[in-house]
């Protein structure tokens, strides 16, 4: 449901009513991950996707009789071999969707709705759409009377809404959303619905909305500029720092969101990282590149790549090693920076370095998928999240 934050926020600002359509759960080769969101507002306005296409028309008008009736709904949707064509996953997938109803006013047999829920959902993608810290923990499985409800959760611990059973139960999911959001992890988690690991189990869907991870773009030259268009193409917040004020300028870089007229090495010292920040040295030049390496390899960052030719990286190698750096800390470089796609112009280089990065976190191989027979996802590959009724 943050996936789609922006637009909810601004439904919720305007006081529309809308249903919003969640991917809990899912297995196999499944389009979209937890978390995934379509939304339906009154007018029929629909947003984002839980499935590329495949069922999105049957989830529409789930949405559309949950806005009628107020009503939570949990649904299943499998691959049909008996006909591609009903409504089911054509790629073979399996997903549980939830559908919530976020309005005011009366259900379908005249009892009120529960406006909790809307106040704690819009309170969450506000601090989405803001860019802020937060976390959603919504129940998927359990009670038919808690199904849906919903907490938020916000980096320091502390929490809005109620997950409608007793308090230890929001306690409890407090503490394991808190985590999650700490890690930056949108999945499902299982508990008991009195607070604990025994009892009956409840499966909570946690949402994490945390700020975009860092690109940090070392030397301000044509390749950079290419790179940033892309690096923010896949989300991420963009930097471009290099120590000569004649090229580090915004106006050659004007989609980063800053450029920095710095040392590369101590503008690194000066920030603190995350395991999702990718660092990508494009100077190739041994006054800046090899202090600057000399850092970022102990880091404990997602990606550290650096521009050149073969004959310039067996001479970093060399330069890094004689400044003590260790053949453990080498391993993690990536130089020649890229796949090899035979790229030459800077957009090509760009599309080489990003897709080495995605292939990187993702668990790729970077070989072609026609004729492999090998988990197109790889980083979910064997290892289903969290499929609805799974909890023990």
């Amino acid at each position: 449901m943050l996936d789609i934050a922006d637009e909810l926020h601004r439904w919720c600002e305007q006081g529309r009513d809308f249903a919003v359509a969640t991917v809990v759960a899912t297995s196999g080769s499944a389009p979209r991950q937890p978390g995934a969101a379509l939304a339906v507002d009154s007018d029929g306005t629909a947003i984002g996707s839980v499935s590329g296409g495949c069922v999105e028309g049957a989830v529409y008008e789930l949405c559309r009789s949950a806005l009628e009736t107020g009503d939570r709904v949990l649904e299943h949707f499998g691959y049909s071999d008996e006909d591609a064509f009903a409504v089911g996953l054509t790629c073979g997938g399996v997903i549980d969707i939830l559908v919530t109803p976020v309005r005011n006013g009366e259900r379908a047999d005249g009892s009120p709705v529960d406006g909790t829920d809307r106040e704690t959902l819009a309170a969450a993608v506000a601090a989405a759409a803001r860019g802020e810290a937060a976390a959603v923990a919504r129940i998927v499985e359990g009670p038919a009377v808690l199904l849906g409800r919903a907490l938020l959760v916000r980096p320091d611990g502390s929490y809005a809404g109620s997950l409608g059973g007793r308090p230890e139960l929001d306690r409890t999911a407090a503490g394991e959303a808190r985590a999650l959001l700490d890690a930056g992890r949108t999945e499902t988690v299982g508990i008991g619905a009195e607070g604990s690991r025994c009892g009956q189990p409840v499966m909570l869907l946690v949402e994490s909305s945390v700020a975009p991870p860092r690109m940090i773009v070392f030397g301000a030259v044509d390749f950079a500029s290419a790179l940033v268009r892309v690096g923010k193409f896949l989300g991420h917040h963009v930097t471009v720092c290099d120590a000569r004020p004649v090229f580090a300028t915004a106006r050659r870089f004007p989609e980063a969101d800053e450029v920095v007229v710095d040392w590369p090495h101590r503008y690194l010292d000066s920030q603190e990282l995350d395991g999702r920040t990718v660092l990508c040295v494009l100077t190739h030049d041994a006054k800046f590149d090899v202090p600057l390496l000399e850092r970022a390899l102990k880091l404990p960052v997602a990606y550290v790549g650096a521009m050149g030719s073969r004959r310039t990286h067996l001479d970093r190698l060399q330069r890094l090693r004689d400044a003590g750096v260790t053949e453990l800390e080498l391993a993690r470089l990536r130089s020649p920076i890229g796949l090899d796609l035979g790229a030459r112009t800077p957009e090509e280089t760009a599309l080489s370095i990003a897709a080495e990065i995605v292939a990187d976190r993702r668990g790729g191989t970077g070989a072609p998928l026609t004729g492999a027979h090998t988990p197109i996802h790889h980083d979910t590959a064997g290892t289903p999240t969290g499929r609805i009724g799974s909890v023990a």
